[in-house]
C-alpha cells in the first residue's frame, strides 16, 4: 500500500517533531491529541522549527509553508481512518499506549501498519492487543527529531519482514538512518543511556560531585556534547524514570534500580527543563 496520509498520535515534544519531518517530506499528516491547546502549541512548535531550517537555508521560505498546510490536527482520533500509516507518540507508559492501540487496531484499515515510538515498552505487547500483530513494529525517533539521524527499528516477536522492509524504506525516505533492533526493555540505546544517568544521579545524591562536575567530567574527558544530567533534564526526568522501572521490570535485575534521588525530583515536580527546574534550572 503506497503511504501518502500519515497519523500521528500524540503533539508532544516527540510527535510534533515526528509529525514536522513527515510534512516537511511531502506527506499529509493528521496530529492527533486530546487538547487544543496541546495541538496549538505543537503547530506553534513546528513553525518556529521550520523557520529555523529556512533561516539555515536547509528549506525555501515556500516549502515551510506547504510542509505546515499538510499538518490537520486532530482532536478526535477517528479522524485518523484514511490513514496509510500511524505512529503513536504518547507518553511512555503501557496502559496509556495499550489504549490507544486498541482504539486504532478498530478505527484503522486492516492493511495498515501501527508504530510505536516508544524508548523502551514492549512492541511484542503492544502487538498482541491487537488484530494486526504482523503490522506492529517500534520506530523510535530521537529527539529533536528535526535533527537526530537515527530511528531504532524494534521488531516485536510477530512483526512481520513485509512490515519491517516497509518501515525501514519508509525512514529512510525521511533522511533518516534506520537500525534494526529486536524487542527487549529498553531496546539498545535506552539499555545502554538510562542506566549511564541513573548513576551519574547517584553520584550526586552520594555526594561524589556536583552535578556541574559530573557534566564536565563527561564533556571534558569523554568528548559527549552534553553531561549526563544536563541531559536527563533535557529528556525530562519523568520520561527518565519510567524507563528505569520498565527496564527493572523488565529485566529483573537490581542494577537498574531507579536512583532515590531521581524518585524524589519527580515527586516534587522538578522534572528538568520542561518544569524549568531538574539538576539545574531554566528560564521560561
Amino acid at each position: 500500500m503506497d503511504i501518502k496520509r500519515v497519523g500521528v498520535v500524540g503533539a508532544g515534544t516527540m510527535g510534533n517533531g515526528i509529525a514536522h519531518v513527515f510534512a516537511r517530506s511531502g506527506y499529509e499528516v493528521v496530529l492527533c491529541d486530546v487538547e487544543q491547546s496541546f495541538l496549538d502549541r505543537a503547530l506553534e512548535t513546528i513553525a518556529k522549527n521550520l523557520e529555523r531550517e529556512v533561516a539555515k537555508y536547509k528549506i525555501t521560505a515556500k516549502e515551510k509553508s506547504a510542509a505546515l498546510k499538510r499538518i490537520e490536527p486532530a482532536l478526535r482520533r477517528t479522524k485518523l481512518a484514511d490513514c496509510d500509516f500511524v505512529v503513536e507518540a504518547a507518553t511512555e507508559k503501557f496502559e496509556v499506549k495499550a489504549d490507544i492501540f486498541r482504539d486504532l487496531d478498530k478505527i484503522c484499515r486492516p492493511q495498515v501498519t501501527l508504530a510505536s515510538n516508544t524508548s523502551s515498552i514492549s512492541i511484542t505487547r503492544l502487538a498482541a492487543l491487537t488484530g494486526r500483530a504482523d503490522k506492529v513494529i517500534g520506530m523510535h525517533f530521537f529527539n529533536p527529531v528535526p535533527v537526530m539521524k537515527l530511528v531504532e527499528l524494534i521488531r516485536g516477536l510477530a512483526t512481520s519482514n513485509e512490515t519491517f522492509k516497509k518501515v525501514r524504506d519508509l525512514a529512510t525516505k525521511l533522511e533518516k538512518t534506520p537500525v534494526e533492533v529486536n524487542d527487549a526493555p529498553g531496546f539498545v540505546s535506552n539499555r545502554v543511556l538510562m542506566p549511564l544517568l541513573n548513576e551519574a544521579m547517584y553520584t550526586v545524591m552520594e555526594g561524589v560531585a556536583t552535578a556541574e562536575a559530573v557534566d564536565e567530567v563527561f564533556k571534558l574527558g569523554m568528548a559527549h556534547p552534553m553531561g549526563p544530567l544536563a541531559l536527563a533534564d533535557f529528556i525530562g526526568l519523568d520520561v527518565c524514570l519510567d524507563i528505569m522501572r520498565v527496564l527493572q521490570d523488565g529485566l529483573g535485575d537490581p542494577k537498574y534500580r531507579p536512583c532515590p534521588l531521581l524518585i524524589k525530583m519527580v515527586d516534587a515536580g522538578w522534572l528538568g527543563k520542561k518544569s524549568g527546574r531538574g539538576f539545574y534550572t531554566y528560564q521560561a
